[in-house]
């Protein structure tokens, strides 16, 4: 089991940060276009070679985000219509999502099967998660939905 940690800077216009093993050590760099359409994130290797990449759709009566790894789709985070509570679904073929990930607490099983784990880490400065790694070729999917689900939260923070 690996575990990789993801604190974002607070107050950082151009949503850079860095994703840490458990050495403190850098394994993955994230960065957003800023005053980009559509808005971006890039997820890089510790060479600076794009591993994923997380795109906002513009121009949609509801937010979408669309994920990549490795040049592929690999999921869409979309709104739901609703009207008291803001609801989004994750679709992805053969992920699935359980637990409360809006609030930063669930297990990414991949066929049934858990291949990963995040929570939120408490009283620390800025967003922090903790991410449990049990398959290691699910990784960068993991990273992504992570960083991913952060910027559906940001948007919707920022829309409020």
């Amino acid at each position: 089991m690996k575990q990789l940690y993801i604190k974002q800077k607070v107050l950082s216009l151009s949503g850079k940060f860095t994703v840490k093993d458990e050495q403190e050590k850098d394994v993955y760099y994230v960065e957003g276009s800023f005053m980009k359409v559509p808005k971006t994130y890039s997820i890089m290797n510790p060479a600076r070679e794009d591993v994923a990449l997380i795109t906002k759709k513009m121009f949609s009566f509801l937010p979408k985000f669309f994920v990549e790894v490795n040049g592929q789709e690999v999921l869409t985070i979309k709104k739901e219509l609703s009207f008291l509570k803001p609801r989004y679904t994750i679709d992805a073929a053969g992920i699935e999502v359980q637990g409360n990930w809006w609030e930063m607490s669930f297990q990414v099983l991949q066929h049934g099967e858990v291949v990963g784990q995040v929570s939120k880490e408490w009283f620390t400065w800025g967003d922090s998660y903790k991410v449990q790694i049990l398959n290691e070729e699910m990784e960068s999917i993991i990273i992504a939905l992570v960083v991913a689900i952060d910027c559906v939260k940001a948007d919707q923070a920022a829309a409020s």
